[in-house]
């Protein structure tokens, strides 16, 4: 889980969806890049000039309902998180993300085919190092009932979620999860959900326009309206975790704390992101190999390459 070496894929891959949000048919191509480059969205419908967007998280705007990231041109790309998740859990550090629309394919609403299809071409390790953040003293915030935190962890990453709804079926669920353990299937496997009560808000913003029972969890009241039910009991807390760790995936390198959240989300986790490493007294890197000196770093938001 935690290789020394960066990775890219194999091979490419191909994969085609609908919009979560904007309801478009999108055709998105998964391409290997060399090592140091990090993940690169091109938005293959707009002018060759101004199409790269570097999943970064000081690139990510309006983080409601999904991640979305922009470049300097003004072009942008959301709903990656669950790809993004899907490139964290299986160690690949370098892809070009090739998509002909404003937004990621939704799939099943988990990272699941996303997974599947990285394992179908395999991965390939690279010649460069991977750089390892490690986070030096707690730092936490709030949102009024919201919270999040990120504290020191010896070599992993842990993830503590809390959820909180007033409905009745999903009430308060929380889980802790270790990327040490090596076991993402559930995290994988959980689909994005909402309440049936909220829906035609979400559509009335111009949103969820492919969203259907193929691709969410819909929840009303004691009774989830998918004909399959949850594919396992905490698929509600899963999904969000899977979630925070595709935002992770935006630090551009992978990351040493422990990260504890209740109601959190896009927007909480990105906010900790720019305030936590804005100070620089509250991170280092860590190599993970004696006698690797500091200076031979930059800074873990600066482009690679």
């Amino acid at each position: 889980m935690f290789d020394f070496f960066q990775k890219t894929i194999a091979d490419s891959v191909q994969l085609e969806g609908v919009g979560l949000h904007n309801g478009i048919k999108v055709k998105l191509i998964l391409k290997p890049l060399e090592a140091n480059s990090g993940i690169v969205f091109k938005r293959a419908d707009v002018d060759s000039s101004k199409n790269l967007i570097e999943a970064d998280y000081k690139n990510v705007i309006s983080p409601i309902l999904c991640t979305k990231i922009k470049n300097s041109e003004g072009i942008s790309v959301s709903t990656i998180e669950h790809l993004l998740a899907a490139f964290y859990g299986e160690g690949i550090d370098n892809v070009l993300v090739e998509v002909d629309a404003p937004e990621l394919p939704i799939m099943d609403g988990s990272a699941f085919d996303f997974v599947e299809a990285i394992r179908s071409v395999g991965s390939e390790k690279q010649d460069e190092k991977r750089k390892f953040i490690k986070v030096l003293k707690k730092f936490e915030m709030k949102d009024g009932p919201k919270h999040i935190s990120i504290e020191p962890a010896l070599n992993d990453l842990i993830i503590d979620f809390e959820v909180v709804y007033k409905n009745p079926l999903i009430r308060t669920r929380r889980k802790e999860f270790k990327l040490s353990s090596g076991d993402l299937t559930s995290i994988y496997n959980s689909r994005t959900f909402c309440l049936y009560e909220d829906i035609d808000q979400i559509k009335s913003q111009g949103l969820a326009k492919g969203g259907s029972l193929d691709n969410a969890i819909v929840v009303q009241g004691y009774k989830i309206l998918n004909e399959s039910g949850l594919r396992h009991r905490d698929e509600f807390v899963d999904h969000k975790i899977l979630d925070c760790l595709g935002d992770l995936m935006l630090l551009r390198h992978r990351l040493f704390g422990h990260i504890k959240t209740s109601q959190g989300g896009h927007q909480l986790t990105n906010t900790l992101l720019r305030e936590f490493f804005a100070n620089k007294s509250n991170w280092e890197f860590d190599s993970s190999e004696k006698n690797q000196k500091e200076g031979k770093y930059s800074s873990p938001i600066a482009v690679n390459g």
